[in-house]
């Protein structure tokens, strides 16, 4: 702390930042001025085996809409009530599909990867008999032709002798 001239207690701001880590529960100190990708490479560092990695930083608070910081950007501190906390993968998923339910207009509410995986098998399946002998015959087609090309490219030089011999 400071005293200025009327001998008031002015509270300096702190020469550090600290990010609570939501893998490790955590919280990290930088240096005033870190950029959010050295701190982002550091957290992920100490993170442990089995824990989700961070994918980027954000600062939040109570009812407003969080501030993300990307992989070049300075590490700030916005004042009461913001806190900087990183973002997970399965933290960031899960907020897209929050918004993606917030903005579609259907009555049932979008698919997790989840329920795609159990509805494969009961779509229909296009691979038929039919399918199959036109794959095949394609590779038969594709030997085929490329035995024929071989065949014509080894006799192209006896072709040439027998074409120069006649004339």
């Amino acid at each position: 702390m400071t005293v200025n001239a009327e001998n008031t207690e002015v509270k300096d701001s702190p020469s550090y930042i600290e990010v609570n880590c939501t893998s490790s529960n955590k919280i990290r100190r930088f240096s005033a001025g870190t950029k959010a990708g050295f701190a982002l490479s550091l957290i992920n560092r100490k993170i442990e085996d089995g824990l989700p990695l961070a994918l980027y930083i954000e600062s939040v608070k109570l009812n407003e809409e969080p501030v993300s910081f990307g992989p070049s950007s300075v590490l700030e501190h916005y004042g009461d009530g913001w806190k900087l906390q990183t973002v997970t993968e399965s933290e960031g998923a899960a907020r897209a599909t929050e918004s993606i339910r917030k903005t579609t207009k259907h009555e049932s509410p979008p698919l997790g990867l989840d329920e795609l995986h159990s509805m494969k098998g009961l779509l229909p399946s296009n691979v038929g008999a039919g399918y199959i002998a036109k794959v095949v015959l394609a590779f038969v087609l594709l030997f085929l032709f490329g035995a024929m090309f071989t065949l014509a490219l080894e006799n192209l030089p006896k072709l040439l002798i027998y074409i120069n011999s006649s004339m």
